[in-house]
């Protein structure tokens, strides 16, 4: 597993906690559920980027090997970004809207089961 493999791994790994800790907190605000989903839209772009990227062959003399490898992640990660907090794309607006309504039916069905409960 080469290096960049392992920094998207990582990244997987921070998205699917910081979307986890979101939906076991139900008291999270919309500054952290915007920043939330501004985040995969990042790494979805990223991921969708990285792939764009694959096939572009490099100058033997001033480019290639494992440097390069690193950096094009690096560079991929930062346009992702770059992409996601100035909202050209507007995947963010969905997943905003998606986690704050998973959030609402789970507060309804958590009310609705207090009530049967009493």
């Amino acid at each position: 597993m080469n290096i960049a493999n392992q920094t998207y791994l990582a990244q997987d790994a921070l998205a699917i906690n910081q979307a986890s800790a979101l939906k076991q907190n139900k008291g999270r605000d919309m500054s952290e559920a915007r920043e939330a989903a501004q985040d995969f839209e990042a790494f979805f772009l990223s991921r969708m980027m990285e792939s764009m990227f694959e096939g572009i062959s490099t100058n033997g003399m001033f480019g290639g090997g494992n440097a390069e490898k690193i950096y094009r992640s690096f560079l991929i990660n930062e346009y992702g970004k770059s992409m996601a907090q100035n909202g050209t794309v507007g995947i963010a607006d969905y997943v905003m809207k998606t986690l704050l309504d998973v959030q609402e039916q789970q507060s309804a069905l958590t009310r609705q089961e207090q009530t049967q409960e009493v």
